[in-house]
């Protein structure tokens, strides 16, 4: 049955880009609500906005969300990733900024913040929807593609010049509580250069190496405390492409790769999904389908604890 959280939880802190303190309040919301976020420090006009692909503006850096009167709030992909990663499928994203605040990095506080209060379950089945046929799309060196799978896998490959992250690739059956296992704690990173170059632009203000940012320069971790895992940059790109994925407005069954891809182009890849005839149809899904969803399975003993 579809999930919504049993109360309020809320998370405080200051946005990667901005800088400027946010809060952020998940609320449950009933049966075939889907996740919406609303402005609340905005008083008049359309504060509601859908957390949809097709209301993504495209950003390099982050995913933006922005409704047709032009309300917005970004880098929306860590809860959307814990969201999904615990199975909730509707609630109400309440946050007083326009950027969801960055935490430490990871989606690891929102998951254990969800898990903590717990699910409640609703009087209406889960629908999914379940890719037919192979879509990609391609931006230089780098492509996503989503493909037919009985369940939802995430397969990412990175490639940097800094030998510090070098080649990195990583598979994952996201089912029986995976996500929340392997990739939830897995923090964005970057390297120093661009940290510098973005903040020179007047971005990256509320980034901070080591405690919400890993920064690598070269040959070397330049982020005090180091790694959660050796390949925490690929588990973070994946981490990312299922907070991207989950704007498809529901679970979302696939095989999803990505090679050297970002927010820009995983949002590519969806809108080609649905409007190719024939890739993609809604299914409704029955328990033995439900037990392979994202968040089915998941065990609060297994979600990772970090300072």
């Amino acid at each position: 049955m579809q999930a919504t959280v049993k109360g309020p939880i809320t998370f405080t802190g200051r946005g990667l880009h901005s800088g400027k303190p946010v809060r952020l309040t998940i609320r449950p919301a009933m049966a075939e609500h889907g996740i919406w976020f609303c402005r609340t420090d905005i008083e008049n006009g359309d504060t509601m906005i859908p957390a949809r692909y097709d209301v993504v503006h495209q950003s390099p850096l982050c995913t933006t969300l922005v409704n047709e009167a032009g309300v917005s709030v970004g880098t929306v992909e860590h809860v959307m990733a814990a969201l999904a990663g615990c199975g909730v499928h509707n609630a109400l994203v309440e946050i007083d900024g326009p950027e969801v605040p960055i935490l430490d990095g990871s989606a690891v506080p929102f998951v254990r913040g969800i898990m903590h209060r717990g699910l409640r379950r609703l009087p209406a089945r889960v629908r999914a929807f379940e890719v037919l046929k192979p879509v990609t799309v391609t931006q230089g060196d780098a492509t996503a593609t989503i493909a037919p799978s009985p369940v939802l896998k995430i397969e990412f490959h990175i490639d940097f010049a800094d030998a510090a992250i070098g080649r990195q690739s990583k598979t994952l059956n996201m089912s029986n509580g995976s996500f929340a296992r392997e990739l939830s704690d897995s923090r964005t990173f970057c390297r120093k250069g661009d940290v510098e170059k973005m903040q020179a632009s007047g971005l990256a203000l509320g980034g901070t190496p080591g405690v919400n940012a890993v920064v690598f320069d070269g040959d070397h971790v330049a982020s005090p405390g180091g790694l959660r895992h050796r390949d925490e940059p690929v588990r973070h790109k994946m981490l990312d492409a299922l907070g991207d994925i989950a704007l498809a407005g529901a679970p979302l069954i696939g095989h999803y790769t990505g090679v050297r891809a970002g927010h820009t182009l995983t949002n590519q890849l969806l809108r080609k999904l649905f409007a190719t005839p024939g890739a993609v149809r809604m299914v409704t899904c029955d328990a033995d389908m439900a037990a392979l969803l994202p968040g089915a399975g998941l065990v609060w003993d297994e979600i990772p604890q970090v300072a």
